[in-house]
C-alpha cells in the first residue's frame, strides 16, 4: 500500500510551498479514501512518494488514468492567497491503494 503525490515542475515552487501543496494533496486523498484501505496503509507504515510531472496537462492525464482504475485521486488547486496571482492546480494525490494498482498509473514517473 502506498500513496503517490504528483507535483508540477513547471511551477518552480519554493520548497516550502511545494511541501504544503503535497501535504494538502496527501490529506485530501486520505479524507476521500475508503477506511479499510486507510487502515491497511497505516499498518504498513503509510508509504508516500512524491513524483514529478511537467505541467498541468500531464497532471490531468494521470488524474484520468487513476479515475479509470477507480483509485482515489485528489486534485489540489491553490487558492492564490500567498504565492500565485490566480487559483492554480499544483498537484495530484493518488491513493492510498495497492502498490501494483498505483504503479499502473504512475510507474513511469521519476521522483521529485
Amino acid at each position: 500500500m502506498k500513496q503517490v503525490i504528483l507535483l508540477r515542475k513547471d511551477l518552480k515552487l519554493p520548497i516550502g510551498k511545494a511541501c504544503v501543496q503535497t501535504a494538502h494533496g496527501a490529506v485530501e486523498a486520505v479524507l476521500s479514501s475508503d477506511k479499510n484501505k486507510i487502515d491497511e496503509w497505516k499498518k504498513e507504515g503509510m508509504k508516500k512518494v512524491v513524483l514529478k510531472v511537467e505541467n498541468e496537462k500531464e497532471l490531468l492525464i494521470y488524474k484520468k488514468k487513476a479515475d479509470a482504475l477507480k483509485i482515489t485521486a485528489s486534485l489540489i488547486k491553490d487558492a492564490a492567497k500567498t504565492f500565485f496571482k490566480k487559483p492554480t492546480i499544483t498537484c495530484l494525490a493518488i491513493g492510498p491503494d495497492k502498490d501494483e494498482k498505483i504503479d499502473k498509473v504512475t510507474g513511469s514517473l521519476k521522483m521529485l
